[in-house]
């Protein structure tokens, strides 16, 4: 048997003499608890969060988007789309045209993009779930605009007698002369608003949706032209093998960007942030194993006679420090998991039961993740490795010799 080991546990497991080592000894174990559960709980809530702001973006967002390299607009002829129905990594596609535009209704305005999509928009993204209420409409002059237009406006839905109105600058070249500007200079567009949708107060004062060919009309645009094709996987095929595919289709004259690329910013902030959180609670963890290194060198102290004794009796000094070097470690693993577990229990409740409320009907999102948890144990034994060494190096020829 390993006797440094045997010996670690049988001190583990004993109590001292000395009242005071006792208690620091517990102190030391409750904080290495709370603090490896606070770090899991941490960062569970932030992993919540961060699947809480995703899931808004990826009701917009398709698995793929093609988009121009140079300039606003690029075709897609009908050969390129004969050739993209023919993928077998692509369940299905949509063309859109979005432009910046101008709403007016009575006497209130507001800057947003109206969107021109295919029918197939629907399939290709989750945008329909987003609608809040209302619909997407039948005839070609309905629209759909997000909740913060609904109310900047007041719109009413189905008003046939009074539309919403998008302005847009007609498109031109060479310079502004005398007969332009007794002409109107911008297209106007009446809209119907038929459904609202609602997702987050940035992206609801953003769009109207409508119909591809009312839009490319109003752009005066012709039927080839759009802005972007989004694309949705087909099940369990592989991104970089679809992302290949479809830019052979459409040659250069398309980028393709994943739903991560299209949200890089946000995946960017929302990392740094876990990563940020992670590194405070960490040195926070590495004041609290101080602990350790205290509680570990009181029982060197308080056990000096039996050290003494185990050398005498041949002990190697190698091996009297391997005791209270796993001493510290059984501590700091057993009550990492313990913390960990009961970390896991507040997150399971909270998952399932929502105890804690953000408002009275939204709990506060926090997400199970192997990764964190990984990550947490691993932490909690490195820092315990270390502040071990550290106690465990007082033990030498000196402190173990006999008068």
């Amino acid at each position: 048997m390993n006797f440094p080991l045997y010996i670690a546990k049988r001190y583990l497991r004993s109590k001292s003499s000395q009242n005071a080592v006792n208690i620091i000894n517990f102190i030391t174990f409750f904080v290495i608890v709370v603090g490896s559960a606070a770090l899991f709980i941490v960062l569970s809530a932030f992993s919540g969060l961060k699947t809480f702001s995703l899931q808004f973006t990826n009701a917009f967002d398709p698995d793929l988007k093609a988009i121009t390299t140079t300039g606003k607009f690029f075709e897609v002829t009908p050969q390129e789309e004969k050739e993209l129905q023919a993928l077998a990594t692509i369940a299905s596609y949509s063309k859109e045209l979005e432009e910046r535009v101008y709403l007016t209704y009575r006497e209130k305005s507001h800057l947003a993009t109206i969107k021109g999509v295919d029918a197939n928009f629907n399939s290709a993204t989750g945008v329909d779930s987003t609608l809040y209420f209302g619909n997407w409409g039948v005839t070609e002059y309905n629209s759909v605009i997000g909740i913060g237009i609904f109310n900047l406006l007041g719109v009413p839905l189905n008003n046939y007698q009074r539309p919403m109105i998008a302005l847009a600058p007609k498109p031109g070249k060479g310079s502004i002369n005398q007969q332009v500007l007794n002409s109107k200079p911008y297209n106007d567009l009446p809209l119907v608003v038929s459904g609202v949708y609602a997702v987050e107060e940035e992206l609801d004062r953003k769009y109207v949706f409508t119909t591809l060919p009312l839009v490319q009309q109003f752009l005066e645009k012709d039927s080839l032209t759009v802005s972007a094709i989004s694309f949705k996987l087909a099940d369990g095929k592989n991104l970089k093998e679809a992302k290949a595919e479809i830019i052979a289709v459409l040659g250069n004259k398309i980028t393709i960007l994943s739903r991560k690329e299209l949200n890089g910013s946000l995946h960017k902030m929302l990392n740094t942030e876990n990563f940020a959180t992670y590194l405070i609670f960490t040195l926070v963890l590495i004041i609290a194993l101080f602990n350790v290194v205290g509680a570990i060198i009181m029982m060197i102290l308080d056990k000096q006679q039996n050290l003494r004794t185990l050398y005498a009796l041949g002990t190697p000094l190698k091996n009297l420090r391997r005791i209270y070097f796993l001493q510290g470690l059984l501590t700091t693993a057993f009550g990492g998991l313990i913390g960990v577990l009961i970390g896991t229990i507040i997150v399971l409740l909270q998952f399932y039961f929502g105890l804690i409320k953000i408002t009275p009907s939204l709990a506060y999102p926090v997400s199970f993740d192997w990764i964190n948890l990984g990550t947490v144990i691993l932490t909690i034994l490195i820092l315990g490795i270390i502040s071990a060494k550290i106690a465990s190096s007082r033990i030498n020829q000196k402190l173990v010799a006999i008068n």
